[in-house]
């Protein structure tokens, strides 16, 4: 069968073809220039300190290491296979060696969440690296169940908070004084005692009743990437309304821990830690892995520089 194969039709494949290895290279470009290349993390040769500020007796770093990365939970939106394979990349080993370039790097205190895992790695850290990093633990509560602060206290926290999922829904349903009674036990128990939400009705609903935390985690971020809305949304952004809590937190007179500032990844931390201390933030939490936490901390401190002067004064 002789073969249709004249000039036209050369110069048609020739252009798809030119065509799909420039949209190739246009797609590597584009993904070099978001991925900066970088070296294993190695610590300083000497400590380095960071900026602290206090939270009731606590000196504790502007930038905090979070635990969701460690503990294998990762805001991953669609892709389901990024929780395990944070659990495979997180080995025992490799969170020492996170923890420890934070400690290296200044960064002092740590959120983890109080489960068996978390209690084992704490005290093997603690036991066999000689880590000093401080705990700051995350605590669910029921109506008739607050364990949770008891084991955080049996096990060197500094602090516990009620999760914020948990401060959401007990604010939603109207019930607000059972975070107080959290409150009261987990100070009881001699730790710094904070509440946290997703909400900005949770420190809203807090503040109405007089309850009196130590330190409020809420989540804050611009909410500028794609998939943050509006409503109906591709993924939750966990903080729907970043001008009303800034506006709301302007007032506030405790010291705030933000979270989320990045969006779960979608945002730069240069960008992402700028906005967070300069519309009032007094630390941040981040989930950090090891190659990430030089430079994390230097744009931090990058940020704070930036944010001397902002409207919210420095709670902490």
């Amino acid at each position: 069968m002789a073969t249709n194969f004249n000039r036209r039709s050369f110069l048609k494949k020739s252009a798809l073809a030119s065509s799909a290895t420039l949209a190739f290279q246009f797609e590597e470009q584009n993904l070099r220039a978001q991925v900066a290349p970088s070296s294993p993390p190695t610590r300083p040769q000497t400590p380095q300190s960071f900026p602290q500020g206090k939270i009731s007796r606590l000196s504790v770093s502007r930038l905090i290491c979070g635990g969701n990365l460690i503990s294998g939970f990762a805001h991953s939106r669609d892709l389901i296979y990024v929780s395990p394979l944070l659990k495979h990349y997180f080995t025992d080993e490799k969170v020492f060696d996170t923890l420890a370039l934070c400690e290296a790097h200044g960064v002092n205190t740590a959120i983890l969440r109080v489960d068996a895992d978390t209690l084992r790695i704490l005290k093997r850290y603690r036991g066999e690296r000689g880590g000093k990093i401080q705990w700051i633990a995350q605590v669910q509560i029921s109506d008739t169940d607050f364990t949770e602060i008891q084991q955080a206290a049996d096990n060197g926290a500094v602090a516990a908070y009620v999760h914020g999922g948990v401060g959401d829904s007990l604010v939603g349903a109207g019930r607000v004084e059972l975070l107080g009674k959290a409150l009261d036990i987990i100070k009881q128990k001699g730790l710094v005692a904070g509440v946290a939400g997703h909400s900005v009705a949770v420190p809203k609903a807090c503040e109405q009743a007089r309850l009196n935390p130590d330190f409020y985690l809420k989540t804050f971020n611009s909410k500028r990437y794609w998939s943050a809305g509006p409503m109906p949304r591709h993924d939750s952004v966990w903080e729907e309304t970043p001008e009303e809590t800034k506006v709301f937190m302007q007032e506030v007179e405790k010291p705030w821990i933000a979270y989320k500032v990045l969006g779960a990844g979608a945002i730069h931390p240069r960008e992402g830690f700028q906005y967070a201390y300069q519309n009032g933030a007094d630390f941040l939490c981040v989930g950090m892995f090891d190659f990430q936490v030089a430079e994390d901390v230097d744009l931090a401190r990058l940020a704070l520089e930036k944010s001397r002067r902002r409207d919210r004064e420095w709670w902490a």
